[in-house]
């Protein structure tokens, strides 16, 4: 009678008409496998990703000893390090794969790459820019092939700057330069395929060997009115990447030894240089020169200021450096013909 009773009012209890009784913990398991809570089932968090993770670690090491990576082997660390501040971006991809994957440990691991960044690189993201100088420079590679030299020349001279470094300077347009830059520049020399045009009289103008076998670069004392300093026009030789050469910048390498030499032995104690190094300030191979000067864009400037290529910059290969001077400003000049943009920085002479 209770049984028959309690099968009546379903007030038996589990298993009372042959059903299993639920297991503790029962509806948690259920409830794990599906809605948020899904992820825990086919490994969890926390425990897929891992591959990612430690890709990303890799990327944040090898951009933080890149200066570790060794050069005997195409010159990889030389190549790694013109393109510095883009190593963190193959963390994008990974960054994908993490949100992708749903991993915490990827997503964790991420954040390694993106540091190391910052730390090397967040200092030039504050603008160290400021007003004034007594004297203001500008470089810019015109490109041997450069369709609109007339063009070029004319934009240069409303930069307003009073020593103008050019470089690439093919001879068949030298005088379009010259006719261009005469009316802003009562000075001049050209020395092989450099030139320097400034508002200010020229003495002791001279081609620098730097070990090419014919003249890129020169060495010139520009009298200001606070007096000389010893300004320098270099044009570093070509690099190159190749499948089966890697990076080729042995000659490049040659010259910045012997440029860096001829500025070592400069009696003039306030120097400027101004050109087109193709090496950015953080390649190894041009310690010779970057050792014993500063860079203006580093120095007084906002951002990177990428210079080539002009369609779309990516590294700054063209640089203004200075030794005995305090740099105020630097920046890029709007966009030429050529396929460098112009820069340019103001500076302290006193």
């Amino acid at each position: 009678m209770v049984q028959a009773y309690k099968a009546e009012t379903g007030s038996g209890g589990p298993g009372d008409l042959g059903e299993p009784a639920p297991r503790p913990g029962g509806r948690f398991r259920r409830l794990r496998t599906v809605g948020p809570f899904r992820p825990w089932r086919d490994g969890g968090l926390w425990r897929r990703g891992i591959v990612i993770a430690v890709l990303a670690v890799g990327v944040a090491l090898f951009t933080a000893l890149h200066a570790r990576v060794p050069n005997r082997i195409g010159n990889l660390g030389s190549l790694s390090e013109t393109f510095l501040p883009w190593l963190p971006a193959l963390a994008v991809p990974l960054l994908l794969a993490a949100l992708w994957r749903r991993s915490a440990t990827a997503l964790l691991a991420l954040l390694l790459p993106v540091v190391v960044w910052l730390n090397l690189f967040g200092g030039l993201l504050t603008d160290k820019s400021g007003s004034g100088g007594d004297i203001t420079v500008a470089s810019h590679n015109v490109n041997a092939q450069n369709p609109d030299p007339e063009g070029t020349a004319r934009d240069l001279a409303e930069s307003g700057a009073d020593v103008l470094a050019l470089q690439e300077l093919a001879q068949s347009q030298v005088a379009a330069y010259r006719t261009g830059l005469r009316s802003a520049y009562k000075y001049h020399t050209v020395q092989g395929t450099v030139g320097l045009w400034s508002k200010y009289p020229l003495k002791k103008s001279a081609p620098v060997d730097i070990r090419m076998g014919w003249t890129r670069a020169l060495r010139s004392t520009v009298a200001t009115p606070r007096g000389d300093i010893a300004v320098y026009v270099a044009h570093m030789p070509s690099v190159r990447v190749k499948m089966h050469a890697g990076f080729t910048a042995n000659e490049r390498d040659k010259s910045a030894d012997a440029l860096g030499e001829a500025i070592a032995l400069e009696d003039v104690g306030k120097v400027v240089l101004l050109g087109d190094l193709n090496g950015t300030m953080n390649d190894r191979a041009l310690r010779a020169v970057t050792s014993q000067m500063r860079s203006t864009q580093g120095a007084a400037g906002h951002g990177f200021g990428f210079s080539w290529p002009a369609s779309f910059p990516m590294a700054r290969i063209d640089q203004i450096l200075v030794k005995g001077l305090e740099p105020v400003a630097s920046w890029t000049l709007p966009r030429t013909a050529s396929d460098h943009l112009p820069i340019a920085a103001s500076i302290e002479l006193d």
